[in-house]
């Protein structure tokens, strides 16, 4: 009988250590997928793949939240399902521990939440980018005042381009002059020998 942590995080900037922290150790083993999109099938990713070879009869399966189980409410049921059937117990920070029945129908209504307000938000996003480009395009800055979509540029790429031809500059020497990353230098730099 182990007990197992698995974490999840989407981005690589992001840190399995806040769900680490939130769940209660110690553990016989950790499985974790960094840097994996919650809309990759839990079974597809590395991590979780392993912990669902791994788990056993009588062990014990502790996450941070249902959503690290699943890109949505039919992979978390179905990643949930397996392990019970297996006869794992899983055990998730703020519900305690899931078994059979009851616990499978907790397990389905807030997954199905959960999913609903993930569409939800992405429906506001989807929202906010259409405003904006038709404000932009009917004004000249977006419905919040900006003067385009995205993040605004570092720097101007001719410019960085030029400076870093000029002075027969490194990559971070260029990277010092302007304060942008490795990156983005390279990027401007690719961008002007294309066109």
């Amino acid at each position: 009988m182990s007990r197992i942590a698995y974490y999840r995080v989407s981005t690589g900037g992001q840190s399995i250590e806040a769900q680490r922290s939130a769940l209660s150790g110690p553990f016989d083993r950790e499985f974790s997928d960094e840097g994996v999109s919650g809309a990759t099938l839990a079974a597809a990713r590395p991590g979780f793949g392993e912990l669902l070879s791994y788990v056993r009869d009588g062990d014990t399966v502790c996450v941070y939240a249902l959503d690290r189980l699943g890109r949505d409410a039919l992979d978390v049921q179905t990643n949930v399902r397996e392990m019970l059937e297996k006869g794992v117990t899983l055990d998730v920070v703020g519900l305690g521990p899931i078994g059979r029945g009851v616990g499978e129908l907790i397990v389905a209504v807030l997954a199905q939440i959960a999913d609903m307000e993930r569409q939800r938000i992405k429906e506001r996003c989807d929202a906010g980018r259409i405003a904006a480009r038709q404000a932009l395009a009917a004004t000249g800055k977006t419905h919040r005042g900006k003067a385009g979509l995205g993040r605004p540029r570092a720097a101007d790429p001719a410019e960085v381009r030029k400076w870093r031809q000029d002075n027969g500059a490194s990559i971070r020497q260029t990277m010092d002059q302007f304060g942008i990353s490795k990156n983005t230098v390279t990027r401007y730099c690719a961008a002007g020998r294309s066109s």
